[in-house]
């Protein structure tokens, strides 16, 4: 058989959608599964959204596009940011691309193999599993339950060497929904400039937070510099099967980022792009009645998993993702997850799954699911775990 290449070999994606055929498999069995495994809400997209891209369609709107994205939807992109974070980054600061690709497209950009890229552990696995496909070298940074699991400057700081490229925060966070301080925004960008490192900033969860309020390192370089904005429509606007998402950083760089995207998949769809420009149309009535269903399954979830013996849970400030510590039932992560699927019909994720750091936590996705999809869930997993 012919050998394929270590690149490819060292390729891990993302676990939960290996889980998801998996659950798939048995739904088709007759079984009924509770999910919380996959970060995709319930919500759907938006009318005025997908009227959009019907009018696109029949507008004939389906040949190539530029390769950096819509000038107008990168424009209503700019506009965004200068309404919310008070600067105003050019077009061509942006690209338009998928989320996830961003993240690999920066790792590339930016660092050769055997240069060493800052995370946060647990953390979002396409960190990883990007870095490790690339022969870069992960630094990993702990998340601990006593700092509210926010990454730490301070630790970050101590972990930089001659061979840092690149930076990676992340908040509010996937996957324990801790949202990061002014004072810890401001820090990230000090040491990015103080060091000449790259940071990426991914906060595609911005819109989604419950009390406290968003704050980004990128207002410090408007992008310009060391920052790049990494974004989503996927999130908050419920366009998860979209595949919109963007990023934001010096020009140089970008334009790099844009020739990646145009070796590889030339352009994005026009009529999806068309729906992203109607969707940043849409006003706060539209975040507001979307968070006040969010905060009651935040409280469901939260006070649910809290009333399970051997769980703790800190509540989520940002993002629909619960990061319970299952320490004190004994069990490993994956086996804490295995058993809940297998006996109690309830998919959830191991926290190993986000890193080495996330052994002893487990990940539920709350977004996609009902108080009393939830208060269902917790009893079963209360079960589970009552069986000697």
């Amino acid at each position: 058989m012919n050998e394929l290449s270590n690149v490819s070999k060292n390729l891990t994606g993302q676990p939960m959608f290996e889980f998801l055929s998996e659950i798939k498999e048995a739904e088709r069995k007759g079984r009924k599964i509770i999910h919380f495994e996959i970060g995709d809400p319930s919500f759907q997209t938006d009318a005025s959204v997908i009227e959009s891209a019907k009018q696109s369609l029949d507008r004939g709107e389906t040949h190539y596009t530029d390769s950096m994205g819509l000038r107008e939807l990168r424009e209503g992109v700019a506009a965004r940011i200068r309404a919310s974070l008070l600067y105003e980054p050019s077009v061509n600061q942006i690209l338009i691309t998928p989320a996830n690709s961003v993240i690999d497209f920066t790792i590339r950009c930016v660092a050769d193999p055997g240069y060493e890229i800052i995370y946060p552990d647990p953390g979002f696995s396409t960190y990883e599993s990007v870095i490790k496909y690339t022969g870069m070298k992960g630094v990993p940074i702990r998340l601990k339950e006593e700092n509210g699991m926010r990454m730490s400057p301070e630790d970050v700081e101590k972990s930089i060497t001659e061979k840092t490229r690149l930076i990676i925060v992340n908040s509010p966070s996937n996957p324990t929904g801790a949202v990061m301080t002014e004072e810890e925004s401001k820090e990230f960008a000090r040491i990015a400039k103080k060091y000449e490192i790259y940071l990426l900033s991914d906060e595609t969860y911005a819109e989604l937070i419950y009390d406290k309020k968003h704050y980004s390192p990128s207002v410090y370089d408007a992008c310009k510099e060391y920052t790049i904005l990494l974004s989503s429509f996927s999130k908050a606007y419920d366009m998860s099967g979209w595949r919109v998402g963007y990023a934001v950083g010096p020009e140089i760089l970008v334009k790099k980022m844009g020739l990646m995207l145009q070796t590889i998949i030339s352009c994005l769809p026009e009529f999806t792009q068309r729906g992203g420009v109607a969707a940043l149309r849409l006003g706060k009535e539209y975040f507001e009645s979307k968070m006040k269903e969010l905060r009651k399954r935040r409280k469901a979830i939260t006070e649910g998993l809290r009333s399970i013996p051997g769980v703790r849970c800190l509540e989520p400030e940002g993002a629909f993702y619960a990061f319970p510590n299952i320490e004190g039932t004994g069990m490993k992560s994956k086996e804490f997850s295995r058993r809940m699927f297998e006996e109690g019909g309830v998919a959830l994720l191991p926290g190993s799954d986000f890193g080495v750091a996330g052994e002893g936590f487990a990940r539920l996705s709350f977004g996609s699911r009902t108080e009393k999809e939830i208060e269902e869930a917790i009893q079963s997993m209360k079960r589970v775990l009552e069986k000697p």
